[in-house]
Formats: C-alpha cells, sequence, structure tokens
C-alpha cells in the first residue's frame, strides 16, 4: 500500500511542478512529459527506500 501512496503522491505532486515550472519560464504545460517524469521520479524514491532502510539484527 505505501508503495501506491509513493506514487500517487509523486504524480500529484509531479503535476504541481511541472504546472508551475512551466508557468514560470513561460513553456506550455505537458501532461504526458510530466507524468512520466513524476513517476519515474517515485520509482527512484522507492528504490533509495528499500536500498538504504536499516536492516533488522537479530540479538
Amino acid at each position: 500500500m505505501r508503495y501506491i501512496m509513493t506514487m500517487f503522491w509523486a504524480f500529484a505532486l509531479g503535476q504541481v511542478v511541472g504546472f508551475l515550472g512551466g508557468a514560470l519560464s513561460s513553456q506550455p504545460y505537458d501532461f504526458v512529459l510530466t507524468t512520466i517524469f513524476s513517476l519515474i521520479c517515485g520509482v527512484l524514491v522507492i528504490i533509495l527506500g528499500t536500498i538504504f532502510t536499516p536492516k533488522k539484527t537479530q540479538n
């Protein structure tokens, strides 16, 4: 479930950043390109989260 929520928030926040970035730089807003880029960033966040999670040791 946490992966689904991560992808949802990556999509939502990516769209906001893409829209604002396009508006501030006077470029047209591209929904498809922004979606692809934001979901790739979401996957990278998931991968980095699993790599850098400390392993539980048993005593």
